[in-house]
């Protein structure tokens, strides 16, 4: 059965993105994008929200940008390869490939497609992320935790009033300070 993992970066302060929503890490370098490259190649399908979806869908067409970077050009091919849901309720389209929309959380579905899946499954964006996890759905959890403090922003976890026992099966510290964390969710 595949793992689902809700995977995002949040700063020090816990944030996903700033007050106004921008997500201006400043220590994105080659070395964390060639690690979140292999962590999302473990991935085989990939859950959004809208928001989240119209983040990174940018991601459909900027390798064909000149001068890309090896890094992000490999990024993107692992993006555009990878099956894309996004759970939406105000979406009428979707601007990428391997890309449907399903209009609510369905847990029957997601259950369906961990058992299906040969590779994991992710979810991003910490409301959507609260519903899979309210439901029992979230295997692990990983984050990035960014040297950076925010000051207020999106939270890590929204809403979430589930206790959850985590083990920690997984950390690597990167060079320019970001800890990547996997933890195990004790069901």
């Amino acid at each position: 059965m595949a793992k689902l993992t809700y995977a995002m970066m949040q700063s020090l302060d816990g944030y996903v993105c700033g007050p106004d929503g921008e997500l201006d890490w400043g220590h994105i370098d080659e070395e964390l994008h060639a690690f979140a490259n292999k962590e999302s190649a473990e991935y085989g399908i990939e859950i959004y929200g809208r928001r989240m979806y119209e983040t990174m869908v940018a991601w459909e067409t900027l390798d064909q940008q000149p001068g890309l970077p090896a890094v992000e050009q490999e990024f993107a091919r692992i993006w555009k390869a990878n099956q894309k849901i996004v759970i939406s309720t105000t979406l009428q389209e979707v601007s990428s490939g391997n890309t449907k929309i399903q209009r609510r959380v369905d847990p029957a579905i997601v259950r369906a497609l961990k058992l299906q899946s040969p590779k994991g499954i992710s979810v991003s964006g910490p409301t959507l992320a609260s519903a899979f996890i309210a439901a029992g759905l979230v295997d692990e959890i990983s984050t990035y935790l960014v040297p950076v403090v925010l000051g207020g922003g999106t939270p890590f976890f929204v809403d979430v009033t589930t206790h959850l026992d985590l083990e920690l099966v997984e950390e690597h510290r990167l060079e320019r300070g970001t800890v990547f964390l996997r933890y195990r969710v004790r069901h």
